[in-house]
């Protein structure tokens, strides 16, 4: 199964990239002539119409292949002939697709956890709250006489007093009641519990805002891992390739299907960051040199702009051999 989930969350964020590419570039008028899933060898192609459709052997890469991409087309409809706004617009249209592949992930990952609400659902045993009379289908109202808008205010309230109890008033059979617990400190939590656990409300309204919002969260903390690689912070060593990725794969599939989505959306995110970093060959790379083109004409010509992505793709796959080989190293080599 961690094959079988490797290499379908390989081939959807590839498709959904390669995908993004192709839609924006149909909706321009490029013409394109190949748009293929997978590396090596067709297994399945297909002409339709100016495009042949293809499947690969490989499942490691994929592409969009538009007239003149890489070369000067006298074609009217090639990429190189459009007006810049639009090669621009083709270009970023890849991580777009990626990055909106994660936003959607974690919304349904965030329904189907739930949002956390202030009803008690269970009370632990010889807890604090069992001991202070707190049960399940107590609606927690305030702490200590302040108000709680949501479950994330009474963590806060009771995870991190600086007092030995707290007082709660809960909303039972329509009448408000003030309990007193007691607080234990939780080491391996690092805050104070009570023992109680909330209600989980399913809803799309909720898990909307709260997809979106943990997509922030983790494009900030991957920025900062980016900044940390430049700085020397965080070493090359500690990246990690296709090895390392299978890997992650089967940690995450021994804790549920929803880890294995989690995972896809984290690397989905990963691909369009990476993608828009502006280094020759990516996607980034190119939308920077369409920005020297409009300050400078031809100065930089189709050719010499193909030798440096040529470069750029040597580079990363000397990356690619890297991090593959630590992968090996750290992951593959320990079984033995």
């Amino acid at each position: 199964m961690t094959i079988v989930y490797a290499v379908i969350i390989f081939c959807l964020l590839i498709f959904v990239h390669e995908l993004g590419h192709f839609i924006v570039a149909k909706a321009c008028g490029v013409k394109v002539n190949q748009f293929a899933i997978g590396m090596g060898p067709a297994i399945y192609k297909k002409q339709k119409g100016e495009t042949l459709y293809a499947i690969r052997a490989f499942p490691i890469g994929g592409f969009c292949a538009m007239e003149g991409e890489d070369e000067d087309s006298d074609e009217p409809r090639a990429l190189n002939n459009q007006p810049a706004w639009q090669r621009a617009c083709i270009l970023a249209a890849g991580s777009v697709m990626n990055f909106i592949t994660c936003v959607v992930l974690l919304i349904v990952i965030a329904f189907w956890v739930g949002t956390a609400t202030l009803t008690i659902d269970q009370v632990m045993e010889d807890s604090p709250a069992q001991k202070a009379g707190l049960v399940s289908g107590d609606t927690v109202v305030s702490i200590d006489g302040k108000e709680m808008g949501e479950w994330n205010d009474l963590i806060e309230a009771i995870g991190y007093s600086e007092a030995d109890t707290a007082e709660i008033t809960v909303l039972r059979d329509g009448q408000e009641e003030t309990l007193t617990a007691e607080l234990e400190y939780d080491k391996e939590a690092g805050r104070n519990m009570v023992g109680i656990t909330p209600v989980m409300k399913h809803s799309v309204a909720k898990a909307i805002p709260g997809g979106i919002k943990n997509t922030g969260t983790m494009t900030v903390m991957m920025y900062t891992v980016i900044k940390q690689l430049f700085t020397g912070e965080v070493a090359v060593s500690e990246l990690s390739g296709p090895v390392g990725i299978v890997y992650a794969t089967n940690e995450a599939a021994k804790s549920g299907i929803m880890y294995v989505i989690y995972l896809a959306a984290l690397l989905s995110l990963n691909l369009a960051i990476i993608n828009m970093l502006p280094f020759p060959a990516l996607d980034g790379g190119r939308l920077l040199f369409l920005v020297i083109r409009l300050f400078t004409g031809k100065r930089v010509s189709d050719e010499t702009e193909g030798k440096i992505h040529f470069i750029g793709i040597c580079l990363l796959f000397a990356l690619m051999i890297y991090v593959t080989f630590n992968d090996v190293i750290k992951f593959i080599i320990p079984i033995f």
